[in-house]
């Protein structure tokens, strides 16, 4: 059984879900995070276990990080710059973490002579896209910088799994959520801004009326996924992670149970994410497994965990959003 295995991004959402599954399932662990959106107390709960090294870095710093790639069976790479609003206003930084770390992971790995690597690629390089359930083969029309730069990610993953023959596999992730999900930064996440504004009993705000669907994919699905590509033998491709379904925000404000007010629709974002997972389900025999009102109750149990996150308003959200307008309309 390989080993050890080394995550990027292991303190932020997803990454600390992958770290917990790799040490429950006995491995040895490197995570290098530089908590610039990951939190140490995402993996406080492993302090005392001598199988789990955190390393405080940038990805982008080789010099620092190579030597941690030595003895790694797997690559888990995660790490990556988040949200619409700041890809917009800052999108050197954007490049630099999403597409430039990529490269200097992907180097280390080699250099390192890694048997897995797995990309944690983003759906919303498809954009607005013609088809759903959207596939693999729908053209890339990525509609802000950070779509850009993870789609570039993504084909840098697969350029040196053909140029430099390194067994690579790149995860399309559909609209994850779950525990953990990120309480900082710019306005972002529907789940974190939700949760936020139900413990202060405000109403939750919803972007136009509501309708629009999203593929929201529970995070122990998508680690599933994530070991399963690391565990097979496919490599050089890339697939979807999506639920099987996909589901509206009224739906998410009936859960939730809380009154509602109403901010303007955003440009550039698809009124439905659906994930065509029909390739995973042949290529991996990967199935999800969470469904969405088994999710929401799983985070409502979780709860506590946004009570010190930001509340937004619809005063607030205008204004963090402004950009979006100005630039996407």
């Amino acid at each position: 059984m390989p080993r050890k295995v080394l995550v990027t991004g292991g303190a932020g959402f997803i990454g600390s879900h992958v770290v917990d599954r790799l040490l429950k399932d006995g491995r040895d662990v490197v995570v290098i995070d530089n908590f610039s959106t990951g939190r140490p107390e995402n993996l406080e709960h492993h302090k005392q276990n001598t199988r789990l090294r955190l390393v405080q870095a940038d990805i982008n710093d080789r010099e620092k990080i190579a030597v941690h790639f030595q003895g790694a069976d797997w690559v888990i790479h995660v790490a990556a710059l988040a949200d619409v609003v700041p890809s917009i206003e800052r999108p050197l930084d954007y490049h630099r973490s999403n597409v430039d770390g990529t490269i200097t992971v992907l180097e280390c790995a080699r250099a390192a002579g890694v048997k897995r690597f797995v990309y944690a690629a983003s759906s919303s390089c498809y954009g607005i896209p013609d088809a759903y359930p959207t596939p693999e083969t729908a053209p890339m029309r990525p509609q802000y910088p950070y779509a850009l730069t993870k789609l570039l990610g993504e084909e840098y993953v697969l350029g040196w799994g053909r140029i430099y023959k390194m067994p690579v596999v790149s995860l399309r992730f559909f609209n994850v959520y779950g525990p953990r999900s990120r309480t900082s930064g710019t306005y972002g996440a529907v789940f974190g801004v939700f949760l936020a504004q139900k413990l202060q009993k405000k109403a939750l705000t919803v972007v136009g009326d509501g309708t629009q669907s999203r593929d929201f994919t529970f995070v122990t699905d998508v680690v599933n996924a994530i070991v399963t590509a690391a565990e097979s033998d496919v490599c050089n491709e890339a697939m979807n992670v999506g639920s099987g379904n996909h589901y509206s925000v009224n739906l998410l404000v009936k859960l939730l149970g809380e009154p509602v007010t109403h901010v303007p629709k955003r440009p550039g974002e698809p009124d439905i994410t659906f994930a065509d997972t029909t390739k995973i389900r042949a290529r991996l025999g990967w199935r999800p497994r969470i469904s969405f009102e088994e999710g929401v109750a799983q985070m409502l149990k979780n709860i506590e965990y946004w009570r010190n996150a930001p509340v937004w308003t619809p005063e607030s959200i205008n204004e963090a959003t402004k950009t979006w307008f100005q630039y996407l309309s």
